[in-house]
């Protein structure tokens, strides 16, 4: 196959012969296994839930649902996964959704200001989910390809666990999923109430408080929380100094609810409700400084009522509609809405496990200063897949999804994965999927004379497909690993590009990612356990006039990550570094990047945690985001957080 060719390249072996060395050094261990918890979401049953409690964190034996939408065992799911659970959360203390992801190797975050992006498999097509409900909307951002911002989750206090699949997940999800698929699994109300408190502070002014509430009374159950967050300014360092940047300060609360109520063992209705709203003093970082005279306000509600049937079967199904709202305001108002309807249901005849499903999502986009009001993209779809066991190694997994677009009609996108479970131990798998990505109404309508920004409704779908190679193994109950390569062709992607000054998205001729993953771990003691993973994306991009420079193309083409974690008694620490190497110097500040993060936290009481964390230790100077040629948007400096959480 010419991924496999592509990958003998020298400069990617020598890559390749590094992470492998160090991964000896480290002692050959683990790859993307995690422990296992209580969780439940709309396609996962209380038993397949409840069996998973006792799953050790090493196994690599975790039972997932996102790849398949059922509960399948990880080693039996050929897919790239990766899962934080409940567990690294609470350790951690994570700030936002977007730190705990930049903690999995092969993730990207990019933030933006009121921006966090992410990247799968270096590309920004990514679906994020709130318990297997999609968030993307059709109104994209000029510049990428994403369709989501991380800033949208509002807490982290009632996620259960985030599972991280990547490669194309075009048949279950649709084509837009070419990097991959975030899908955030909420809490359910625990059966004892309880309440906590979580209050903390830390540099440049920055205040939390959040409150949590859960419990049950017989069938029903609920989960409540809501925050408030204050920033008086941020800073950053850029050419060895660090600087305040001016109108940085920011505010914002959250609100979450979710409502179970248990009709029988087999079926239930469940009320999820999200808000959050932002106020921040700037748009974004400048370019080469910081700060901009605009505010920018926005505001995020996400509302969602789910029947769930079969809840006690392999197979369990669902009915949801859900409403998605986002609205900002910097120098006029943009406002997107995403209303879906969605089914699904699940069959076991004899050697076949058969998911089908059918949606209907409509997005409204409203750009008041771009000209534009009420532009409709209207996608219907049903998407099938059988996982066919094909004796005790074996299993073949083919799928395909019909989409009917209302602007570019319909289209078909198959998938097949093949998954060869050699024992208990060792998985080995493949898989291939179709892309067809329509543009979104920024690419079509947008029309923003002040900043030279115009779109184009001559734009042509986004074609191709992605193939992923992974091999998952085993060494013992402390050690493991995982490897996978990838590949992707895009023909007519769309980039927005500037010609003499006016930035308009155009259809490349030609796009081609291809990578590779290693991730390892290792539990050294009952006190240590230790992580590292290697990551490379190579991308190309061409029209047909020739070869060009994609924009943004190498945020990260060398990742390395480390994690070091202690837990003894009430002490837990964790000490996590990423550094990225090869960078454009046209689109960041050093070829370069070694960010550090530390968080140790103790436990007074069984009630009381009092926690430290520090962000980027060494105070690194890097680029959070791309910003053109020779600009960037200077990433945060060093920042300090002590807090305390208290349950009653």
């Amino acid at each position: 196959m010419k991924i496999l060719q592509d990958l003998k390249e020298k400069s990617v072996m020598r890559r390749l012969a590094g992470a492998v060395i160090m991964t000896a050094v480290f002692g050959c261990a683990v790859g993307n296994a995690y422990a296992a918890e209580a969780t439940e979401t709309a396609e996962a049953t209380e038993t397949a839930e409840a069996a998973k409690e006792n799953i050790d964190e090493y196994s690599l034996s975790d039972v997932v649902v996102t790849a398949e939408r059922i509960p399948t065992e990880r080693m039996d799911t050929p897919a790239n996964i990766s899962v934080i659970t409940s567990k690294d959360i609470e350790a951690n203390h994570y700030v936002d959704v977007a730190e705990a992801l930049s903690q999995v190797n092969g993730v990207v975050v990019s933030r933006q200001g009121s921006f966090d992006g992410i990247t799968l498999n270096g590309d920004e097509r990514v679906i994020v989910m709130v318990d297997g409900r999609r968030l993307n909307n059709d109104q994209g951002y000029a510049t990428g390809r994403g369709r989501v911002s991380l800033k949208m989750i509002p807490t982290l206090k009632n996620i259960a666990r985030i599972e991280i699949v990547k490669g194309g997940g075009s048949a279950l999800y649709g084509s837009d999923a070419v990097g991959g698929v975030i899908n955030i699994i909420t809490k359910r109300g625990s059966k004892k109430p309880e309440t906590t408190l979580d209050v903390n502070m830390g540099s440049w002014g920055t205040y939390n408080y959040e409150v949590a509430t859960q419990g049950s009374d017989n069938d029903f159950s609920w989960f409540v929380s809501g925050g408030l967050h204050k920033q008086n300014h941020v800073r950053y360092k850029m050419h060895g100094e660090s600087h305040d940047a001016p109108h940085s300060d920011k505010d914002d609360n959250s609100f979450v609810v979710r409502l179970d109520q248990n009709f029988d063992e087999a079926s239930s209705i469940r009320l999820n409700f999200e808000h959050k709203s932002v106020h921040n003093g700037m748009y974004h970082n400048a370019v080469n400084k910081a700060g901009d005279d605009n505010p920018l306000t926005e505001i995020y509600n996400s509302a969602a009522l789910t029947y769930n049937f079969k809840e006690n079967q392999k197979t369990p199904g669902y009915l949801r509609v859900f409403n998605n709202y986002r609205s900002s305001f910097f120098q006029s108002a943009f406002n997107t809405r995403l209303f879906g309807l969605d089914y699904q249901n699940g069959w076991e005849l004899g050697e076949h496990t058969i998911v089908a499903g059918a949606e209907w999502h409509e997005s409204r986009s409203t750009n008041e200063s771009n000209g534009y009001n009420n532009e409709k993209v209207r996608d219907i779809s049903a998407y099938a897949e059988d996982t066919w066991k094909l004796g005790d190694k074996w299993s073949l997994v083919p799928g395909v999804r019909f989409n009917h677009h209302n602007k570019y009609g319909a289209h078909w996108s198959p998938k097949v994965a093949v998954n060869y479970r050699a024992d208990k131990k060792t998985q080995i798998y493949a898989s291939w999927g179709r892309v067809y990505q329509a543009p979104t109404t920024d690419d079509l309508f947008w029309y923003q004379p002040g900043w030279n920004m115009y779109g184009n409704k001559d734009l042509r779908p986004e074609t191709g497909h992605t193939e992923t190679i992974g091999l998952n193994h085993c060494f013992d109950d402390d050690t493991s690993i995982s490897f996978s390569v990838f590949q992707s062709r895009l023909h007519d992607a769309i980039n927005w590009d500037s010609a003499g000054g006016v930035w308009t998205p155009l259809n490349v001729y030609l796009q081609k990612r291809r990578g590779l993953e290693l991730t390892v771990k290792r539990r050294i003691s009952s006190l240590w356990d230790i992580d590292f993973g290697y990551s490379y994306t190579g991308i190309q991009q061409s029209y047909k006039g020739g070869e060009v420079g994609y924009y943004g193309s190498n945020k990260n083409p060398n990742g390395y990550h480390f994690g070091l974690k202690y837990h003894q008694g009430p002490w837990k620490a964790g000490l996590y570094g990423n550094f990225n190497t090869g960078i454009d110097t046209k689109y960041a500040l050093s070829r370069h990047v070694a960010l550090v993060d530390l968080n140790v936290s103790y436990d007074v009481n069984k009630a009381t945690t009092i926690y430290f964390k520090a962000l980027n230790l060494f105070n690194q100077e890097y680029s959070a985001y791309p910003g053109g040629k020779g600009k960037y948007y200077p990433g945060n400096g060093r920042f300090f957080q002590l807090g305390v959480t208290y349950t009653f």
